[in-house]
């Protein structure tokens, strides 16, 4: 699954002179959709129609409105294309304003689509994986040496590093067996490794 790289992205298209202005988000549960929404609509109030769709929880929840459109003309033409995105926690805002002219059902789906797909384009998109959260515990003579390797390892994302009576690394990782053999050479088998769940993580796409 990917999710768009670029919060609160605007993208505008134009078709027979009714502006499409789309809006894309990142969202992680309906409650924050509903706001969202709510405050698009106000901050918009003078728009033809607001169309929506949404996808979360990796594509379990998906949903679209056409907001006085057509039935099929504008939210599952913009459900479509997050979909065949492989997008997930993104809300997709089209605001229309009419043009004068009428574009039919077809000429609705396609505006609609469009100006989702080239807002998504211009938003760009990570991939998300994933990885194993781990709790690292280390003695301050491995610490300084140990925080710099760690940060240059692509296969591990350091959340943060607690200095106490020890020092905690927080990390995630591709592999905890890898990373666990790694730490125990780097410190001669001192380091303290605990699984404690997993992490989010957002990489690059190539």
């Amino acid at each position: 699954m990917r999710i768009i790289a670029v919060d609160g992205f605007v993208g505008e298209t134009v078709v027979n002179r009714s502006r499409f202005v789309c809006t894309l988000y990142r969202v992680a549960d309906e409650v924050r959709v509903r706001e969202l929404i709510a405050a698009h609509r106000r901050a918009n109030w003078d728009a033809t129609h607001n169309c929506t769709a949404y996808v979360l929880d990796g594509g379990a929840v998906q949903r679209s409105a056409d907001d006085g459109e057509p039935a099929g003309t504008a939210g599952a033409p913009m459900l479509e294309v997050l979909r065949g995105r492989e997008l997930t926690d993104t809300l997709a805002v089209v605001t229309r304003y009419f043009g004068g002219v009428k574009l039919g059902a077809g000429g609705l789906v396609r505006a609609y689509g469009a100006s989702v797909s080239d807002a998504v384009d211009g938003a760009g998109s990570v991939a998300l994986a994933w990885w194993t959260r781990l709790r690292v515990v280390v003695d301050y003579v491995w610490a300084g040496s140990l925080e710099g390797q760690l940060r240059a390892r692509g296969d591990v994302r350091l959340v943060d590093v607690v200095f106490g009576s020890a020092v905690v690394f927080d990390l995630a990782c591709v592999d905890a067996g890898v990373l666990g053999a790694w730490l125990a050479g780097r410190t001669a088998g001192a380091a303290v490794v605990e699984a404690v769940g997993e992490l989010r993580v957002e990489l690059p796409v190539d």
